[in-house]
């Protein structure tokens, strides 16, 4: 099935079945904004849950904090954001669409990728076990012109990124060739720059009334009081302040459903270490997050990390966790090395002083930063798209059948378990069907009571992934249950 056709499958599913509905539908909706249904809140918190356990619950130097979504605008100038949050937005004539410049050379480049995945593939095929991948990719002439090609555009465009060079940015565009991916046109206008920030009025009256902001992003509620996290708990250093909360993005090129949204939800966790000490965290956290992810039991192939070429004003180090959604690989999780920037520039705007002191070495030092952060409606997105299957199944009769299944883990399951008795008003709906609409809701365990039940104290547990069907003692089913849908099964994969 193509990817594009699965990605709309799995939209139209996650409406029917009560997880995702487009906001305010019945007045035409909302442009980028959704709403969670019945089962979308207990998956979504469910993720929240196993998040906040493995991040804080199991460290002993992480505490929690819930920040406030109004915050003094002096805030975001200190961050940079009032200056510099934004997008660089190109429109095409012809379409009227608009897009992300870097977006669009970005796609272009991976093209580029997709040839050698391909060539690769093909050499794979050719030579079965004999293959050597490293070889090929270092002297296939193919890959290698490929691989010339988007190592001069990704130079290009990360320089033009760096220096703000917006003039440059369009001519990678028409050099490239790069067309609009609706209309096909290259009637392009000039790249400019696009504050993504919402602003709104804090006060009684329009004269009184002063600009605040939205939050663009939660990790600035955590540096704000990282001094009253740290002297209320009597915290050491290192250690980390964790947070889940929303954020708000005026994106003009909001797509990919809840993938990229104006209003998004952020899992975050800032550790404070001692300067010089945070590239050794920094590995830690990139480590311990990727095994977080893949102890979900995903497709491991699913996960990669990427690199960053353009690092960001504030940071000396970065990794991006990438998930292969249907419409290719994308960032689900950044780690970042973020130095002192941020307590030093709080410190400057608010005039205190965010030091700390230790009291063994004797020692006062802003203290560096090393930060995960991942989008909670991304790892939703991710666990539905890796558990969305279309399946053939045979019939006892010979004949075949089709069944859509969520292989949503156990543990996150929106519903561990549905029981289904067979009595009489339930035989217009055959057990069959009942077991598929569970499997499409991603109920990993259904229990059936049936008449013989009241005699042997018995019941038949059914596996949503192998189908098969076992009879059990109603007496053992809490610690069959237990082990099989356990959040602490996932953190052991972890710890």
């Amino acid at each position: 099935m193509a990817q594009d056709d699965l990605f709309k499958k799995l939209i139209a599913h996650t409406k029917e079945y009560g997880y995702i509905f487009p906001s305010s539908e019945i007045y035409d909706g909302l442009s980028a904004v959704y709403d969670y249904g019945q089962y979308g809140v207990e998956l979504k918190n469910n993720i929240k849950q196993f998040w906040w356990d493995a991040m804080v619950k199991m460290h002993e130097n992480i505490v929690g904090l819930d920040s406030a979504i109004f915050m003094h605008p002096d805030i975001w100038k200190a961050s940079g954001h009032v200056g510099a949050f934004n997008d660089p937005l190109i429109d095409n004539k012809d379409s009227k669409k608009r897009y992300r410049a870097d977006d669009l050379v970005e796609e272009h480049i991976a093209k580029y990728q997709a040839k050698i995945d391909k060539d690769v593939e093909k050499g794979q095929t050719k030579f079965g076990d004999a293959f050597n991948k490293e070889q090929f990719l270092a002297t296939n002439p193919n890959v290698l012109r490929n691989q010339e090609k988007i190592n001069e555009i990704s130079g290009r465009l990360t320089k033009a990124l760096t220096t703000d060079n917006l003039a440059e940015l369009k001519q990678i565009i028409v050099d490239c060739e790069i067309a609009d991916p609706v209309t096909g046109s290259k009637n392009w206008t000039d790249v400019r720059q696009f504050n993504l920030m919402f602003e709104t009025q804090l006060g009684s009256t329009a004269d009184g009334a002063s600009k605040i902001y939205l939050r663009p992003e939660t990790a600035q509620g955590i540096f704000v009081n990282y001094l009253n996290v740290q002297k209320s708990g009597r915290m050491k250093i290192p250690f980390g302040i964790a947070q889940i909360g929303k954020a708000f993005r005026n994106e003009i090129v909001a797509r990919q459903f809840i993938f990229r949204m104006r209003e998004f939800e952020q899992m975050e966790m800032q550790f404070f270490v001692k300067p010089g000490t945070e590239l050794e965290w920094f590995e830690h956290w990139k480590n311990l997050r990727i095994k977080w992810h893949k102890a979900m039991g995903l497709p491991e192939e699913k996960y990669r990390f990427h690199k960053h070429d353009k690092l960001a004003h504030y940071a000396n180090a970065a990794f991006d966790i990438e998930f292969e959604f249907p419409f290719g690989f994308k960032e689900l999780e950044g780690i970042h090395s973020r130095t002192d920037f941020d307590l030093k520039q709080h410190q400057e705007f608010s005039g205190k002083k965010l030091q700390f002191f230790d009291p063994e070495s004797g020692e006062s030092y802003i203290p560096y930063v090393v930060e995960t952060s991942v989008g909670l409606d991304r790892t939703f997105l991710s666990i539905l798209s890796g558990a969305y299957y279309e399946e053939e199944i045979k019939k006892e009769n010979g004949e075949s059948d089709m069944r859509v299944v969520l292989r949503i883990p156990p543990a996150l399951a929106p519903i561990k378990l549905a029981v289904l008795p067979l009595i009489k008003y339930d035989e217009k709906d055959s057990i069959g069907r009942r077991y598929r609409r569970q499997d499409a809701i991603g109920t990993p365990y259904c229990i059936t009571i049936d008449h013989d039940t009241l005699k042997d104290n018995m019941v038949t547990i059914r596996d949503r992934d192998t189908m098969i069907q076992e009879r059990v003692l109603i007496t053992d089913l809490n610690m069959i249950l237990e082990e099989k849908v356990s959040m602490r099964k996932l953190l052991k994969k972890i710890f």
